[in-house]
C-alpha cells in the first residue's frame, strides 16, 4: 500500500474537528469544529475553509434535502442556513440533565437523521458515565429515543443492504452493530463486532466504503482503521501524522479520498510542537477504495 498519500489540506488547527461529510453539489468538505463552536466548509478549489460561528458546541453537520444543513448544537437539533448564517432550533433533547450535549451524527439511507449524546467532558475522554442516549430525527422532525445509559455517543453508519446499522459507543472500545429495519428506522439486536487493540486506543467516528468495509478513526490512537464487519478482522491500518484523529469521509469527485478530522483539545505545547498539524484536516488518496455519497436529511 505505498501509494497511500497524507496531505493536511486545512491547517487552522479545530479543537475538536469532527463529523466530515462531502457536499457534492458545492464540491466542498463540511466539518465542524466542537468546542470552537464553529461549522466550517472546506473547498478544494481555492483551499481556503470558511466558518460559521454558532452558541453551543457544535457536534455533526448533515446536508438537508431542501437544501442547507442540519446540525446538532448542545443538545439541539437545529437547522443551518449557509448564506445568511442563521441557526433556528428545530427540537431539543435530554432535557431532565443538565450536563450533556450532542456527539456525533449522521443521517440514515431514508432520510433520517440519528445522533447521540454524551455527558460534557471534564477532560478529552474524562466524564461522568452513562449519560448519553441515542436519539433520531424524523422527516416530520418527531424524535425517538432508541437507548440510553451512553458513554460517548459516536461513529454511524449503514450496511450497503441497509439491513444493519454500525455504532460505537467510545469508552466500550467496541464497534456494535444492529439489525436495521430502514422501513420504521427502528434497530435491534446489538452485538460487538470489533474490540479495539490497546495501540488503536479509543474509536471515534466512522465510516463505509462500497465493498461493505468500515473506516474506524482511532482518538489517541493516530490513525484510521479498516474493518470487515463480518469477520470482524482488521484489514488495513492508515497513520497519521497527529495522535487525535477523531473522524473520517469519503469525498471528492468520485468519493475517491478520504478525509480525516483531528482535535487539539488536551494537548500541551510540547505535544503541539511535536504535532504542528494537530486539528487540522487530512486528504488521504490511493487508498484503492470508495465511498458511499452521504444522505440529506428528509425533513
Amino acid at each position: 500500500m505505498s501509494s497511500v498519500r497524507i496531505e493536511c489540506v486545512a491547517k487552522e488547527g479545530c479543537r475538536i474537528g469532527e463529523s466530515p461529510v462531502w457536499d457534492e453539489k458545492e464540491g466542498a468538505l463540511l466539518y465542524v469544529d466542537i468546542t470552537g463552536r464553529k461549522v466550517c466548509r472546506w473547498s478544494p478549489v481555492t483551499r481556503q475553509a470558511q466558518a460559521i460561528p454558532v452558541d453551543a458546541p457544535v457536534s455533526s453537520v448533515a446536508l438537508r434535502k431542501s437544501g442547507d444543513y442540519v446540525i446538532t448544537l448542545g443538545t439541539r437539533f437545529a437547522a443551518l442556513k449557509w448564506k445568511e448564517e442563521l441557526v433556528t432550533t428545530i427540537t431539543q433533547v435530554d432535557k431532565d440533565k443538565a450536563n450533556t450535549r450532542f456527539n456525533d451524527g449522521k443521517v440514515d439511507p431514508a432520510g433520517r437523521y440519528f445522533a447521540g449524546t454524551m455527558a460534557e467532558e471534564i477532560r478529552p475522554a474524562v466524564l461522568e458515565r452513562r449519560q448519553g442516549s441515542l436519539y433520531t430525527l424524523f422527516p416530520d422532525l418527531s424524535v425517538l429515543k432508541h437507548f440510553d445509559q451512553v458513554d460517548i455517543s459516536n461513529g454511524l453508519d449503514w450496511s450497503l443492504d441497509h439491513k444493519t446499522f454500525f455504532y460505537i459507543d467510545s469508552l466500550s472500545y467496541s464497534v456494535d452493530a444492529f439489525d436495521y429495519d430502514l422501513q420504521t428506522g427502528k434497530i435491534g439486536n446489538r452485538r460487538s463486532i470489533y474490540k479495539l487493540e490497546k495501540e488503536e486506543s479509543i474509536p471515534d467516528g466512522m465510516c463505509i466504503d462500497t465493498e461493505g468495509k468500515l473506516w474506524v478513526a482511532c482518538y489517541d490512537g493516530g490513525r484510521v482503521i479498516r474493518l470487515d464487519p463480518e469477520t470482524g478482522k482488521r484489514l488495513q491500518t492508515v497513520k497519521l501524522p497527529v495522535d487525535k484523529t477523531t473522524s473520517c469521509c469519503f469525498g471528492g469527485k468520485d468519493y475517491s479520498e478520504m478525509f480525516v478530522t483531528s482535535a487539539t483539545d488536551g494537548m500541551d505545547k510540547e505535544w503541539l510542537s511535536r504535532q504542528p498539524q494537530a486539528g487540522g484536516i487530512f486528504k488521504i488518496t490511493g487508498l484503492g477504495v470508495k465511498g458511499v455519497p452521504p444522505y440529506p436529511f428528509a425533513g
